[in-house]
């Protein structure tokens, strides 16, 4: 007997929408994060590079799609609050918000095309 914890999961074609939405958020960000490249020079570049393989780079370095640091990479809100705060923020460094839009970005398109992060194995025995 399988225990449910979470709630239904939704099939392939009622979650084409949901796919659709994340792909016109990536094109928005990836345009956006190239404006701001262009607006701001090869610093910016780099860091919208650095971070849009960030996730791949987690993974080559041996982390495990269900581990902790695999998914810190590819959660929504973290690059998501480093936008936010820069924007409200005192800070102004443009490659920090290219960093997050870069991020962003690949968060959206893995989503795009159905690559989710993995949830952790339930385990009664964990500290955490």
């Amino acid at each position: 007997m399988q225990s449910n914890t979470g709630p239904p999961r939704a099939s392939g074609a009622s979650r084409l929408p949901q796919r659709f939405a994340w792909g016109a958020f990536a094109l928005f960000l990836a345009a956006f994060a190239v404006f701001e490249s262009q607006k701001y020079g090869l610093s910016t570049t780099a860091a919208a590079l650095a971070f849009f393989v960030l996730p791949d780079l987690v993974r080559l370095a041996g982390a495990r799609p269900a581990g902790p640091l695999h998914q810190v990479v590819n959660r929504v809100w973290i690059p998501l609050a480093v936008l936010v705060g820069y924007t409200v923020g005192p800070i102004v460094w443009p490659p920090l918000f290219t960093a997050g839009l870069g991020w962003l970005t690949r968060i959206a398109l893995d989503r795009t095309l159905g690559r989710r992060a993995q949830a952790q194995p339930d385990r009664q025995d964990s500290a955490f």
